[in-house]
């Protein structure tokens, strides 16, 4: 065969050996769902899944993609239960082994959805939660953007690529990503969504694909819709054609999927009776056998090669495209357009006959080349020529990238206020961060979801500015129009200002997250939004943890502490989500010099290939700062490792107050209170519950308990002493303290939404007050 780069798309030899290529990734990955479900020994009896129809549908599309259209900086999102193509393909390509194929679903093999992180082949972005994959090529495209016009990254301009289920479209933060996407004049991504008209409960509604396209064409997508293969196009040419058109575009979805499911007879029946005395489609219908008749039937452009190149090489422009390609559901297996083929598996009888229907002999299921109508020499000369297996360095290097990390100073300079709060703190320390031109004030992005005034990053944005691609003028201030807010948008801004939609936020940090990997640009993103509302992006948060992108979402005000907001902005579990999270090391500094230590902490954490995510819950209440200098200095290692003592106990205290964040004041004045009968007792600062008992957990795992944080910091007090435990949440942040050492534990915290007080009254009700501390302190001497 010619060199690759100089056949045309639809070349008979390229399109030969990619129909052989499309057949053995179909047979592969419907092999490798069977091999894990009915070969593989089960010890636990559990059925193990996979979805060889939803895979089957999407074999032509990824075999037209990653063996011929894709270049190497393209990125893509195979939708999630695709994930057997995929492996199949990477198979291929030599990026995937016969033993992670056997070892599908289970521990070390391929994973049941594509995984950045657990899988060893070449994924870009772990997909699983559907939609989420999808919506984050959309702001993958926008870092691109972000690294390219700020000189950040030299490699190519890529595509970004959503391999979309038809079912994805009914997420709703598919469309906030889409409303989003314009307001940023979205570029280089495609969407290409797999209409194979069926869900995993039933058949599609008919004609969704109607307000699907209205949405991406109102946005200004380059909207194409590919039904119909090359097959079906010279039929409807014939005398009869546009008739037979008309019948399969009137055809409801569920009869269309029941008689490709019957076949050709049944279609022969259906024609017959519909169109039969229609001239010319006699012919047609006599021209094909039965199995002809169904080929011919099922052939659309989602399965058509000649089509789908045609289609994909010659969109070139940048704008965002939508590919609604038409699909069959379990095309090519025995159960294709059953509605209940969602879950379905082929049982061994009919995998021993789909064996034999694509030429291969018993012990050849794994082979590269066996049943394959093509030479094999051929073959391998074109799957060593496929752009996508290029890599982006030299001579094929792998398509992760890499980033040197950014310097970060020990400490970060704050102007410490009398009474200041932890959120603006955080505001007066980027402020500072922003004053300077080195490495770390270039590599921090922010990005809020309509609330950047309100969480204090309005210092950092009128120092750095908006990011646009385009230049945007602030008419306010050309009209002369006062306002503190300085907001001019040009490529060279450092904030990404969202919608408010918190799902967009967690996949723009997962994206900023990634850009080191992705684009080789490192990137130092903070996000923003209030407590609460960590809940309305909790999936998407989690997406991006699940796939090790790094960023430090700064989430304020939080807690009943935002009295007067009323219970519905008040956040009672966020601290246990914190602490929940993997990659994620959450905080709640009572003050602000703790603040500055985590994030200068945070800023090299988020850099270290062992490190992680941040999480920071922070408070609009204003405390009294404490004068470290007068007790010795801060500690700053203790703040990490998630406390310290503030009153240190006496030998023989009785008991230790432990607060967590925005009741130190309250902690303070109850450990006044109880030193006058009991002067002994201790007052705890706890910097991070997470942090504590990821130590606690970590040292028990190697028999070393007692070498953990928590427990130095609680060998301080007797054995018998007491705990009394109080925060701004769910108490149970706290009460597993007592497990460290044995202790009894009084826990304090918030157990019933909150409603609009003030502080000190709403304190009261919740029983977090100066008073409610040492009644505790009491019951716990009392025992």
């Amino acid at each position: 065969m010619p060199d690759a780069s100089t056949v045309s798309a639809t070349h008979p030899d390229k399109i030969r050996l990619l129909e052989a290529l499309e057949r053995k990734v179909l047979w592969l990955s419907a092999w490798t769902i069977h091999n894990a479900n009915h070969i593989r020994p089960s010890r636990d009896g559990l059925k193990v899944g996979g979805h060889q129809a939803s895979s089957a549908s999407l074999a032509s599309i990824m075999t037209a993609l990653y063996f011929d259209v894709l270049r190497p900086q393209d990125r893509v999102a195979v939708k999630p239960h695709a994930s057997p193509v995929f492996h199949a393909i990477q198979y291929m390509l030599g990026r995937q082994t016969r033993e992670k194929l056997e070892r599908f679903r289970a521990l070390g093999g391929a994973q049941s959805y594509p995984s950045r992180t657990k899988d060893t082949d070449d994924v870009d972005f772990s997909t699983g939660s559907v939609g989420l994959g999808v919506a984050v090529t959309a702001f993958a495209s926008l870092v691109q953007d972000y690294v390219r016009l700020k000189g950040l990254s030299d490699q190519p301009e890529g595509r970004m690529v959503a391999l979309v289920g038809d079912a994805e479209m009914d997420e709703g933060n598919v469309f906030e990503a889409m409303l989003e996407g314009w307001k940023h004049d979205l570029r280089n991504t495609w969407w290409i969504i797999d209409y194979n008209r069926q869900s995993l409960d039933s058949v599609v509604s008919d004609r969704l694909w109607v307000p699907i396209e209205g949405m991406f064409r109102s946005l200004d997508w380059n909207v194409q819709i590919l039904k119909y293969g090359k097959k079906l196009q010279a039929a409807f040419a014939q005398e009869g054609g546009d008739a037979l058109r008309q019948w399969i575009d009137t055809c409801p979805n569920q009869l269309y999927s029941a008689l490709t499911f019957k076949g050709g007879a049944a279609w022969r029946e259906a024609l017959s009776r519909d169109l039969g005395d229609t001239r010319g489609i006699r012919h047609i219908l006599d021209a094909h056998d039965d199995a002809a008749l169904g080929g011919l039937m099922t052939n659309l452009a989602g399965h058509d090669l000649p089509t789908l190149l045609e289609t994909f090489h010659g969109t070139t422009d940048d704008r965002p495209a939508c590919f609604i390609a038409y699909t069959v559901k379990g095309r090519g297996l025995p159960f294709q357009g059953h509605k209940d083929n969602h879950a379905g598996l082929m049982n061994p009888e009919q995998m021993a006959a789909f064996k034999v229907a694509c030429g291969l002999a018993e012990g050849q299921e794994w082979d590269r080349h066996a049943g394959l109508d093509v030479d094999p020499g051929d073959l391998d000369a074109f799957l060593a020529q496929v752009p996508f297996a290029q890599g982006t360095g030299p001579k094929g290097a792998s398509r992760r990238l890499k980033s040197a990390a950014i310097p970060v100073p020990s400490t970060l300079a704050v102007d410490l206020g009398a009474r200041m709060s932890t959120q603006e703190g955080f505001g007066k320390i980027l402020g500072e961060i922003a004053k300077g031109d080195d490495d770390l004030a270039a590599r921090i992005v922010t990005t809020s979801p309509d609330v950047t005034v309100s969480t204090n990053l309005g210092p950092w944005v009128n120092r750095r500015g908006l990011f646009a691609r385009q230049e945007t003028q602030d008419i306010f201030r050309e009209q002369k129009v006062v306002s503190a807010q300085r907001w001019q948008g040009a490529p060279g801004g450092q904030h990404i200002e969202l919608g408010i939609a918190e799902h967009n936020l967690f996949l723009m940090l997962a994206a900023l997250g990634l850009s080191h990997d992705l684009f080789g640009a490192r990137l130092l993103p903070i996000g923003t939004l209030y407590d609460p509302f960590i809940k309305r992006g909790l999936d998407a948060m989690n997406y991006a943890a699940y796939q090790d992108a790094r960023f430090m979402v700064v989430a304020t005000p939080s807690g009943v502490t935002l009295a007067p907001e009323g219970g519905a902005h008040q956040s009672i579990v966020t601290p246990l989500i914190g602490m929940g999270l993997p990659n994620v090391s959450s905080y709640e500094p009572a003050f602000v010099d703790e603040l500055a230590a985590i994030m200068a902490w945070g800023f090299d954490h988020m850099q270290r290939p062992d490190g992680g995510s941040l999480y920071l819950r922070l408070s609009t209440r204003q405390v009294d700062q404490p004068r470290r200098g007068e007790s010795g200095g801060l500690d700053r290692d203790a703040v990490i490792q998630g406390g310290y003592w503030l009153r240190p106990p006496a030998p023989d205290a009785e008991f230790a107050i432990v607060y967590c964040g925005a009741l130190a004041p309250e902690a303070l004045e109850a450990h006044a209170q109880v030193l006058e009968d009991c002067p002994g007792a201790g007052l705890l600062a706890v910097t991070s519950p997470d942090r504590l008992h990821a130590g606690w957990t970590a040292a028990q795992r190697q028999g070393r308990g007692w070498d953990a944080h928590v427990h130095h910091l609680l060998s301080a007090l007797p054995p018998d002493a007491r705990l009394v435990t109080v925060i701004d949440g769910h108490p149970a942040t706290l009460s597993w303290l007592g497990s460290v050492r044995g202790q009894a534990v009084a826990a304090l915290g918030v157990e019933k939404f909150g409603q609009s007080a003030d502080i000190p009254d709403l304190y009261q009700a919740q029983g977090l007050d100066a008073d409610a501390i040492v009644d505790a302190c009491a019951r716990v001497l009392l025992g």
